[in-house]
């Protein structure tokens, strides 16, 4: 069976077969006991690009076009380290980075296939030029 964003939402309720954890787990061994019983750690309680791009999905099909993109980012920086995602978020705080850091940044995503949150990086760079945000160089 297929999914439909708008007859398969909530998924976890509705399609819990289509819900897997990076390691490939099934939703339904995902509880409180597994966790316990050290059958599941913290590295399975993220959520896969697969289910954040069945959400944006389930965003746009609620009108929701703005969350759905977020989604999408969110859903190609599962594949990001940790750590590249920790320095950019501190490289985009206002007076942190320069335009040509913001770029190195951007660039850096998109070696990760984070292309559309690379744009959003470049998107920022230049919004915050405008405000006067940039740290000088």
């Amino acid at each position: 069976m297929s999914f439909d964003p708008i007859r398969d939402y909530p998924l976890g309720m509705k399609r819990p077969d289509l819900v897997r954890t990076p390691g490939g787990l099934p939703l339904a061994e995902v509880t409180l006991d597994a966790l316990r019983a050290g059958r599941v750690d913290a590295s399975e309680m993220r959520a896969t690009a697969s289910t954040l791009r069945m959400q944006a999905d389930v965003a746009r099909a609620a009108g929701r076009p703005q969350l759905a993109e977020s989604l999408e980012r969110a859903s190609e920086l599962s594949a990001v380290p940790d750590e590249l995602l920790l320095d950019v978020y501190t490289a985009l705080r206002p007076g942190r980075s320069t335009a040509a850091a913001f770029e190195k940044w951007a660039v850096r995503l998109e070696g990760h296939g984070a292309t559309a949150t690379a744009a959003f990086v470049r998107e920022a760079a230049a919004a915050y030029g405008e405000r006067g945000l940039l740290a000088d160089a």
